[in-house]
């Protein structure tokens, strides 16, 4: 029987480098932020062989005394908290004191650094074992460390690396991304004495577009809208890639909270469910944001490499993110693509700038919808009246104008311009001052009816249908109780319940459009989101789903020829309808081609 005992020093930081160094970038990471925390202004990275063979790191900030240099190197030493309260509210992006000495202790490590007092620098070496002591070096002030020949004592873990181009591929991705966060610092990257990208300081708009563009692509700046908003003691700032520009993955998906890139299921669940109206459910949004908020209500010590967090208040949080995004989805037509009134042009990325002005195009429809009880036999009878209360008739463009569509319009200049032609009975021409416009009848007009319905259902509030036989949901213990405290909040989304037993509720009605749900499955997903979020859009999504159906079946069919009044109608309804440059299912419903877009295709001009 093997006995109890400590393990070796060594040991004890090869296990906690398995935590912190996966590959060579994460070795990057670490020293990065060592040198943002050390007030660095700039940042300087050489490489060799994708990391393996060498990794430099040169910063000018304040330095690290001479008497410092031993402790660097020892595990849980760190200048950056002391205690406590300072764990609870942590501005720097390390702080666990674990990265160097794990870093030594798989490979060949060099520290040097002059502290801004000092006269020289100092330099300490280590190997995979103690580090040696401090030896005077000609050095500036600031600190560069070497890391080479990783992995070199643990064979095992370096045959995972993949290929140099992989590797350092990561590197280059990585750097890029956290040049984002921290705009008013120079980095530099080589690879194999090849400079690689040479960024600097980033001090107004025009260079922290270029940044982000350096980042993720002119295609995203191209398809950017910039957002700006706070609120409670939060602000956001930043890019959001139009739903029109996709993705199959979520690779461009970028989040940082108070300067650190993070991910975290609450951001990401509100980002999502803000482009669940308009985007297709197989496509993942762009999007490059920034989040602050006071330190302690947020906790960074959840996860060794510091990329997952924990907020206090996590509700408030989703619901800022999700209304933010919401509204500035809402404009996506062709008046607010051309101008956007959401937000600044400058972004909180780089200097401050004035509070977005709100307009009509802003505007959101409530989640929490106001509840009535009808007799049961007007019950199915109000929800379809909405098809009569939304004005459905074909032709129809009664729709109140956005403030900036209104002014558009007065100047006889229509942003859609006027139509020309209804092509193969699907597509609609139309020629405005920039070029060439083309619109897909039925997915605008699906879009159109879609938004008067949701208008409409939020006027007529929602009607309860008791059930002719109750329904019986059985749950476990703690999933009852955590329903028992959530009873108003289902009686005010339409849902009325009792609990009978310690494990079982009783549903006695439900919303009328909803008569037909799965009453099993819809308290379950109610119940987790309350859980997770502390409030539920299962309700409104369910009715969405059936107010998007409605209108696909009563919109524009393909083939059908329309007149050119009816061609008018629908691009002045175009102009007008928030979110409408997509469809229901996330296609878009019309594109612009330039007059330089045309020249293009027909090669005029070479």
């Amino acid at each position: 029987m093997r006995r109890i005992q400590r393990l070796p020093d060594d040991l004890i930081n090869q296990i906690a480098a398995g935590e912190v160094v996966e590959r060579p970038v994460s070795v990057v990471k670490e020293l990065v932020e060592n040198s943002l925390d050390a007030g660095a202004s700039r940042i300087q990275v050489d490489i060799e062989a994708g990391g393996a063979r060498l990794i430099r790191v040169r910063d000018d900030g304040v330095g690290i005394d001479r008497d410092d240099l031993p402790l660097a190197l020892a595990s849980h030493a760190t200048s950056k908290i002391t205690n406590i309260n300072e764990l609870e509210s942590v501005t720097s992006l390390g702080f666990r004191g674990e990265a160097l000495a794990s870093i030594a202790s798989i490979a060949r490590l060099r520290l040097a650094s002059c502290h801004q007092e000092a006269d020289h620098g100092w330099e300490i070496l280590a190997e995979g074992t103690e580090p040696s002591e401090p030896s005077p070096v000609s050095h500036p002030v600031g600190t560069t460390v070497e890391v080479r020949d990783l992995f070199f004592n643990v064979p095992a873990r370096r045959k995972f690396l993949k290929t140099e181009r992989t590797e350092f591929g990561h590197i280059d991705q990585f750097l890029r991304r956290i040049a984002l966060a921290h705009p008013a610092v120079a980095f530099v990257l080589a690879h194999n004495g090849r400079i690689v990208f040479d960024l600097p300081p980033a001090l107004d708009a025009e260079q922290c577009r270029q940044r982000v563009a350096a980042a993720l692509g002119e295609g995203f700046m191209e398809n950017a809208m910039p957002v700006e908003q706070a609120s409670s003691g939060m602000h956001l700032s930043g890019w959001v890639a139009h739903p029109s520009f996709s993705r199959s993955s979520t690779d461009q998906q970028l989040f940082y909270v108070n300067g650190r890139m993070v991910r975290d299921r609450v951001i990401a669940h509100a980002v999502r469910r803000a482009f669940a109206d308009v985007l297709h459910y197989s496509r993942h949004p762009a999007f490059v944001l920034s989040l602050t908020l006071n330190p302690a209500d947020v906790d960074v010590n959840v996860h060794p490499a510091k990329t997952e967090v924990r907020f206090r208040q996590a509700g408030m949080v989703h619901d800022f993110l999700f209304s933010t995004l919401s509204r500035l989805l809402a404009q996506s037509n062709p008046i607010s693509s051309a101008a956007l009134t959401f937000a600044s042009e400058k972004s909180a990325f780089g200097p401050e700038t004035p509070a977005p002005t709100q307009t009509a195009a802003t505007r959101q429809y409530p989640l929490s919808l106001p509840i009535h009880r009808p007799p049961v036999r007007d019950a199915a009878r109000s929800y379809e009246a909405l098809l009569q209360s939304a004005s459905l008739a074909h032709g129809d463009s009664k729709v109140t104008p956005v403030d900036n569509g209104a002014a558009v319009a007065e100047a006889g200049k229509p942003s859609l311009g006027h139509a020309l032609a209804h092509v193969h009975g699907v597509y609609i021409i139309a020629q405005n001052e920039a070029g060439l416009v083309i619109v897909d009848a039925h997915a605008a007009a699906e879009r159109i009816t879609y938004e008067k319905l949701k208008a409409a259902w939020a006027g007529a509030r929602i009607p309860r249908q008791p059930l002719l036989l109750p329904v019986t949901v059985s749950l476990s213990e703690p999933e009852a109780d955590l329903a028992e405290t959530w009873l108003e909040v289902f009686e005010t989304l339409g849902i009325v319940i009792d609990r009978v037993g310690p494990t079982q509720l009783k549903v006695r009605e439900l919303p009328a459009p909803l008569r037909h749900a799965d009453v099993n499955q819809l308290v379950m997903d109610m119940l987790d989101e309350l859980a997770q979020y502390g409030h539920t859009e299962v309700i409104e999504r369910q009715i969405n789903k059936l107010l998007s159906r409605m209108a696909c079946h009563s919109s524009i069919r393909a083939n059908r020829r329309l007149q050119r009044e009816e061609m008018e109608a629908l691009l002045r309804d175009i102009e007008a309808t928030e979110r409408s440059g997509q469809c229901n299912h996330g296609r878009p419903t019309w594109t612009q081609l330039s007059i330089q877009d045309l020249d293009r295709l027909f090669m005029r001009g070479k």
